[in-house]
């Protein structure tokens, strides 16, 4: 390289005879960029966008129709916290009453089947509400009117039990004369 360097520098001169023409060169390079088009594709107008922006829309439009139609699981059919709070505290107390007076050595099966048919018309009633409330209609009012309707079976059962217990007690206080 370094007789190379040499040839160069003594040499010199023989090179600066020709200059490059600036302003031709940049006039060549401008017409070949002005005749290139830009290959911007439209981001709407791809093939792959649009299969997939179809197939996003058809499983969303899908999704909402099962979620609508199917319900989903018992959790997401409760239409709030507080419906499935007092739902659960209200079962558990009916539930426990309801044994209570099945189990009740003191009733014949007649009263048991008078007390259970006044209990199914009750629960009718509680679903009609608790549609209502999944449907969205007044919450507040429905969810008082679910209220009401516990309240209206534990009084029922609260009443059976108490005149079950006034006869017993009575049926205790005439026992032996004198």
């Amino acid at each position: 390289m370094d007789n190379f360097e040499k040839h160069i520098r003594n040499n010199a001169a023989e090179f600066d005879e020709h200059k490059a023409d600036r302003t031709k060169m940049w006039a060549k390079i401008s017409t070949e960029l002005e005749k290139e088009e830009p290959k911007v594709i439209p981001l709407w107008k791809s093939p792959m966008i649009r299969v997939a922006a179809s197939f996003l829309l058809l499983l969303g439009i899908a999704s909402f129709i099962g979620l609508s139609i199917f319900g989903g699981d018992e959790q997401t059919q409760y239409a709030s916290k507080e419906l499935m709070d007092i739902d659960m505290h209200y079962k558990n107390l009916v539930s426990y009453q309801v044994k209570l007076v099945q189990n009740n050595p003191n009733l014949t099966d007649d009263d048991k089947a008078e007390f259970l048919s006044f209990m199914d018309e009750l629960d009718a009633e509680y679903e009609i509400l608790r549609i209502e409330m999944r449907n969205n209609l007044d919450n507040g009012r429905v969810l008082e009117a679910i209220v009401a309707n516990y309240k209206k079976r534990i009084e029922l059962i609260e009443n059976l039990l108490k005149q079950i217990n006034d006869s017993k007690s009575q049926d205790e206080d005439y026992g032996y004369t004198l």
